[in-house]
């Protein structure tokens, strides 16, 4: 197969340059001084054996793309740049092109079904950093990630199986899933959880408001009849496989985006636990915070590290009782 990471950030850089290194022919779509770096020299793939360079073309438009019956596109961008990588895509990818949401969030595959019949959805576990030009870090060592995937609304085919066995040539695990999208929604509450750290650190206050926030989201995905795998076969998965490295730091993916000073994914983060709420009858306060906390440090420019978590237990009331957690 040959590939288009469309947004070499932290994830897709790191995939993007690891399918390039293990020889399957990768194209990067970047922008800004990120893709002057890339075009220059490479981009560099910091790993906890050195740093390796994927000499790798690079565009900053799907215009340029060399388009082949065998191009899968992985979709790295967050998910709210989505709707514009569509439009590019849309006007210049052929119209039987796989696309891949090698994303955070479960809002991706139903947009680009709309624009694309060969939908598939991706269930990223890869720690990963990208906050300097021309550079993204592998924070997982010796293997980079957990990468399954499957069609969109569900099953598997040939793509799946071949996308599946480039991954796993180019260091990662991953399986062809029928049912990518329950593992989707569980990796939705588990970076939902993951976002009270980014914003309130840690401590039993920050702790208080995670249960609240993962208990909404286990409701609300009940409610609306939403299929998800639990926490223990999640746990399972994951398992050993991913070692962090203690060489390297940067939180998650809001984190970092907040350092950066840049605009977050998090209306599909808390935002959609908020809006499967408002849908199904199911109050989502703890939620609602996280969501209009976040955009009120994007308005602001504020620094990370700043807030008060237990200010957020005052708003929000008493304990409810603990997520089920099946």
């Amino acid at each position: 197969m040959r590939y288009v990471v469309y947004g070499a950030g932290a994830v897709g850089g790191v995939i993007g340059a690891r399918l390039h290194l293990a020889g399957s022919p990768t194209t990067f779509v970047a922008r800004g001084p990120h893709l002057d770096r890339i075009r220059t020299a490479g981009l560099v793939l910091d790993t906890e054996e050195g740093r390796l360079i994927a000499d790798a073309p690079a565009t900053d438009t799907a215009a340029a793309i060399d388009w082949t019956d065998d191009t899968v596109v992985l979709l790295t961008v967050k998910s709210h740049q989505t709707w514009a990588a569509l439009d590019d895509l849309a006007a210049h990818a052929p119209e039987g092109t796989a696309v891949v949401a090698a994303q955070n969030g479960v809002a991706n595959e139903v947009a680009i079904l709309r624009r694309f019949a060969r939908t598939y959805g991706l269930c990223v576990m890869l720690p990963s950093t990208h906050l300097d030009p021309g550079v993204v870090v592998q924070k997982c060592h010796p293997t980079p990630g957990i990468l399954d995937l499957g069609r969109y609304p569900g099953g598997t085919d040939e793509v799946t199986d071949l996308v599946a066995a480039d991954l796993r040539a180019a260091g990662f695990e991953s399986v062809p899933r029928p049912d990518i999208m329950a593992w989707k929604h569980r990796k939705l509450l588990v970076n939902t959880v993951g976002d009270v750290s980014a914003l309130f650190g840690r401590g039993a206050a920050a702790t208080a408001v995670a249960v609240r926030v993962e208990a909404e989201g286990e409701a609300v995905l009940a409610a609306a009849g939403i299929a998800v795998v639990s926490a223990a076969e999640d746990d399972e998965r994951r398992g050993e496989v991913l070692r962090m490295r203690e060489d390297v730091a940067g939180g998650n993916s809001l984190r970092q985006s907040l350092t950066r000073g840049l605009s977050s994914e998090i209306d599909y983060r808390a935002g959609e636990i908020v809006l499967l709420g408002r849908l199904h009858g199911v109050p989502t306060p703890a939620n609602r915070l996280v969501l209009d906390t976040t955009h009120g440090l994007v308005r602001a420019s504020a620094p990370r590290g700043t807030l008060d978590a237990a200010s957020l237990l005052a708003v929000l009331g008493a304990d409810p009782a603990p997520p089920n957690r099946k």
